[in-house]
């Protein structure tokens, strides 16, 4: 079962430790919200579904390559999200300023990832 607490705390020490990160947040496989936050004045189940899905696509289309996905990286105008597994029943979506390079935003969110894929 999943411990709720744990996870919010590991989401608030993310935050302080990457403050260009503005969100973070667990979705389950499935497309479900478990902790976190979301971007301001978006429709969260959309939000979280979505992320899932983008994943999940993502790791359906290179299944083939007999390689393991890292990471989706989303680049918009203004800011970034990357979207990575957290243990076989989750994800973590963290979208951040453009200060913070994709590359370190990755590394960042693996290195979260699997803290919260023990908590699940």
């Amino acid at each position: 079962m999943a411990q709720y607490l744990a996870i919010e705390e590991t989401l608030d020490e993310l935050h302080k430790t990457l403050p260009s990160v503005y969100e973070a947040t667990v979705v389950s496989r499935s497309g479900m919200h478990i902790a976190g936050d979301s971007p301001k004045g978006v429709h969260l189940e959309t939000f979280v579904a979505m992320s899932a899905i983008l994943l999940g696509a993502a790791e359906t289309a290179t299944s083939e390559l007999k390689d393991k996905l890292q990471y989706v990286a989303v680049e918009l105008s203004r800011s970034r999200m990357v979207l990575t597994s957290a243990g076989n029943r989750a994800l973590l979506v963290l979208t951040a300023s453009d200060e913070m390079s994709t590359e370190e935003l990755a590394e960042n969110a693996a290195k979260f990832a699997d803290i919260v894929a023990g908590q699940i």
